[in-house]
Order: structure tokens, then C-alpha cells, then sequence
């Protein structure tokens, strides 16, 4: 996993901390076997921290869809926890499936949940919804007939 462009949501406190997320994921694919254990505790205490951000943001601004936000981050939370006590155990056979896994789910969570939270609060904290300028966009123009959203189209 890599941070890029398209994972900024345009809440700074948010997409530093996203950041951070995405390292610490790729730090435990990469890893060699003996880091894992080490890295799953750093994992669970940033999760812990980047959650916990969140969920206050949500409860403090009494944020509409904060319930079922702050349960998928308890879900995580508890999987992190679980795989991390098996990697502090001996057990590293599930530390590198959980990255792989929150690397798939992490993306979606940022599109539909993360998002809405970000817009929510530039609009209490600067009164509109953020500015994300992305630098990597395909510009080329769209042919007649082609989907303007070429990240649909099958090859």
C-alpha cells in the first residue's frame, strides 16, 4: 500500500493521520518476519490513536452517522488486537493477511465514511467543504463514446 493523492479528503488533521496509516501498513507487507510483532503493536497504537481522534470528532460535533462510523472502527480495532497478541505470541502467520486486507478495506472506508467526516468538519471549522487539488489525474481528453471515468474501463 501507498499513500497517494486520491486517498486526500482535504482535512488536514485527517489526511495526516491517514498518511501515517498507510505507512504503518506497508511497513508490516514489507516487513521481514522478525519486525512483525513490533510493528503490530505500533499498528495497534496508532489505530488506537487515529480512532479515537475520529470518534471524539464525530461525538464532539455530534456528527449524523457517527454510530455506524465509530462500530466499523471497533471492528478494526479489534482485529489489529487479536492479530497482534498472535504476532506477540509467535504466531506472525496473520500479520501480513491483516495488512493486506485493511489495505483493501481502507480505501472504501476513506471514500464513504472518512469523507463525509472530513466534509463535516471544514464546514463547522471554515464554513464550506474542503479543496482537494489531485496531481496525478489522467487529462487526457475523453473520446466520444468513452466512460469519462476510465478507472471502470475493462481491458
Amino acid at each position: 500500500m501507498q499513500w497517494h493523492d486520491g486517498l486526500v479528503l482535504g482535512y488536514g488533521p485527517m489526511d495526516a493521520v491517514h498518511e501515517e496509516f498507510v505507512r504503518c501498513i506497508a511497513a508490516i507487507q514489507d516487513a521481514p518476519e522478525a519486525a512483525l510483532p513490533g510493528l503490530m503493536s505500533e499498528l495497534e497504537r496508532h489505530a488506537e490513536q487515529h480512532f479515537g481522534d475520529e470518534n471524539h470528532w464525530m461525538e464532539s460535533t455530534e456528527f449524523p452517522a457517527r454510530e455506524c462510523h465509530i462500530n466499523e472502527h471497533e471492528a478494526v480495532l479489534t482485529s489489529v488486537r487479536q492479530v497482534r497478541a498472535l504476532a506477540q505470541a509467535g504466531e506472525t502467520g496473520e500479520c501480513r493477511r491483516l495488512a493486506d486486507e485493511l489495505a483493501k478495506w481502507f480505501p472504501g472506508h476513506a471514500d464513504y465514511l472518512d469523507s463525509a467526516l472530513a466534509h463535516w468538519m471544514c464546514k463547522r471549522s471554515h464554513g464550506g467543504k474542503p479543496v482537494v487539488i489531485r496531481r496525478n489525474l489522467d487529462l487526457r481528453p475523453v473520446a466520444a463514446g468513452e466512460p469519462a471515468d476510465r478507472s471502470s474501463t475493462r481491458s
